[in-house]
């Protein structure tokens, strides 16, 4: 076992130093293949899927949010909503929809909608010249063959409930919640009479790879599910079904930690974002109102990428590198973490973890990694709450995520839109959204003088 490489190594000896619009996108240092299936991977994390014809890109739809991962990941960075009006206007946030008061007897998880199953698709394939369509969802231009129409549509505005945040050395931060506003295909039964829902913006891809080497006992060691040390802080693990192996296991991924392992988020975007069928999941998404969509499933070969396909997938978003910190001997930084620890941030954003053996894969073994996370589910309070329950998680539940990387979001993707929803505008909105267990942080930061919360976010700018 190598020893820690130091505090710049953010990803172990993986990381790279790289600070452009392309440090989200490159493989570790370490990688120890010829990466051929890393590229390839990225060749299919990068393709534009097409619906119909004998092309290796084909599978798009029926109904679909978008037709490449890179559309919400782009440049394998952080999706955003939009500052007002149609979510979908702008790839990187997608729509989570579920049945109140019902959860599935075999999984434990969340239902879908009859009509609309377990994610909002606003597009359909089959809409050309152009690719709109009218306030009902019919397509306006020619149609093809297999025309399936969209589920709906959601527009966000920020003109609900606002917070206000005050700081004892003077000042004050408002916060605004975001409102949204749904409009159903008619088609399909119209709007639901009670539902749940959850906006989800897209993470950064770098370090999936480490983060699911960090070893279960370490995880669990870190859960506290009834406060037993007394220090407000209960973090608690989801226990989440693994569609392989047919029995319930600790999830990590997902903004509720409500996934496993790559193998099956990476699959379950296939085709729950794009509607392509894989392996794992060979049955076409569609709901049981949507006859169009099972029509123009009926004509596909299941499942569209065959287990190679997702394998270079899976093996490329294991191996994205982990940009390394920078300004690491700049005063106001050191100065900065120094800060964060005092105000116990660190109860739940780790800061050092050393990853387990994983077999095949020398790069993620034994690594000693600074993800700023414990994948653990926190109540965050009810001002984030989406009140819609995920497995184990509630609604007000979220899984801590890892700060590694947040300094380069604004320079890989034009914005620093943060928190699941992208509610936040910046790192000290994102602080002040904090709730729950996290008060006390939150607290703590609004109690510091101006130069010290200024020290803490250039620390934070530094990961």
């Amino acid at each position: 076992m190598a020893p820690d490489p130091g505090e710049a190594f953010s990803g172990g000896y993986g990381t790279r130093f790289i600070s452009n619009p392309t440090s989200f996108d490159t493989p570790v240092v370490n990688l120890s293949s010829d990466g051929i299936q890393f590229n390839t991977g990225n060749n299919f994390f990068n393709r534009a899927w097409v619906a119909e014809g004998n092309s290796a890109s084909a599978g798009l739809g029926p109904t679909f949010n978008t037709s490449s991962c890179q559309n919400c990941h782009a440049g394998d960075g952080r999706g955003a909503p939009p500052d007002s009006g149609s979510l979908f206007g702008s790839v990187g946030i997608l729509i989570r929809l579920s049945k109140v008061g019902v959860s599935d007897p075999t999984t434990g998880g969340p239902v879908g909608l009859d009509s609309f199953g377990l994610q909002l698709n606003h597009k359909g394939i089959g809409c050309t010249s152009p690719l709109s369509y009218d306030s009902n969802f019919n397509c306006i231009g020619s149609t093809g063959p297999n025309f399936t129409p969209p589920e709906g549509n959601v527009s966000v505005s920020y003109t609900g409930t606002t917070v206000v945040r005050n700081y004892t050395s003077g000042g004050t931060v408002t916060l605004n919640t975001p409102i949204y506003s749904f409009n159903w295909n008619v088609n399909f039964g119209g709007a639901p009479s009670s539902f749940h829902f959850s906006p989800r913006t897209a993470p950064i891809i770098p370090g999936l790879g480490l983060l699911e080497a960090i070893p279960e006992s370490t995880i669990l060691g870190w859960a506290d599910p009834t406060d037993s040390n007394a220090d407000g802080i209960s973090g608690k693990v989801n226990m989440v079904w693994d569609a392989k192996n047919q029995k319930k296991v600790l999830g990590r991924f997902g903004w509720k930690a409500n996934e496993p392992n790559l193998f099956q988020q990476n699959q379950g975007a296939f085709l729950g974002d794009i509607g392509i069928t894989s392996p794992l999941f060979p049955t076409d998404n569609c709901p049981t109102n949507q006859t169009q969509c099972s029509a123009a499933a009926s004509g596909t070969v299941d499942p569209e990428i065959t287990a190679s396909i997702a394998e270079s997938v899976n093996f490329y978003t294991k191996l994205v590198a982990v940009p390394a910190r920078r300004n690491l001997s700049d005063q106001d930084v050191i100065d900065g973490k120094s800060i964060f620890l005092s105000i116990k941030c660190d109860a739940c954003h780790k800061p050092l973890v050393l990853t387990g053996n994983v077999p095949g894969l020398p790069e993620l073994s034994y690594q000693y990694i600074k993800p700023y996370t414990d994948l653990l589910l926190h109540d965050m309070g009810p001002e984030l709450a989406d009140g819609r329950p995920d497995f184990d998680a509630d609604g007000q539940e979220w899984r801590t995520p890892p700060l590694w990387g947040l300094g380069l979001i604004q320079q890989v993707n034009g914005h620093l839109k943060l928190m699941h929803d992208g509610r936040a505008n910046g790192i000290e909105e994102a602080i002040l959204w904090h709730g729950g267990e996290a008060d006390a942080a939150r607290t703590g930061f609004q109690n510091l003088s101006l130069t010290d919360r200024q020290k803490l976010i250039k620390f934070l700018e530094s990961l």
